[in-house]
């Protein structure tokens, strides 16, 4: 899938871990944003950074974007990721939260 209709705060976040920059990547999120790993909690851009080093740009993962869909509420998406990298590898969806243009919200599930 081309991803020309994503959001351009997930746009920002799928391009930063495939480039590895890691200052645009926690950029794409707001200040006060929460991030659930599989259970795992981050806070703020400083838990969205400790998370991108262990788990994103840390390991080299790239993200290639299968599908996007509509989440339950009008700032909400589900996008479905294909990772590849030195961590997890796999394909699942990632249920983002926007607000103000940026992140607010992540799940990873």
């Amino acid at each position: 899938m081309t991803d020309p209709q994503l959001p351009d705060a997930i746009r920002a976040f799928v391009d930063a871990t495939n480039t590895g920059d890691s200052d645009a990547f926690v950029a794409a999120f707001t200040a006060d944003a929460y991030l659930n790993d599989w259970g795992r909690e981050f806070h703020g851009h400083e838990g969205v950074r400790s998370w991108d080093s262990t788990d994103n740009i840390g390991v080299h993962s790239h993200f290639d974007v299968v599908s996007l869909a509509p989440g339950e509420g009008p700032d909400e998406h589900v996008v479905t990721l294909t990772v590849t990298g030195d961590g997890y590898n796999g394909t699942g969806p990632m249920s983002f939260t926007l607000r103000d243009g940026r992140i607010a919200r992540l799940t990873i599930s």
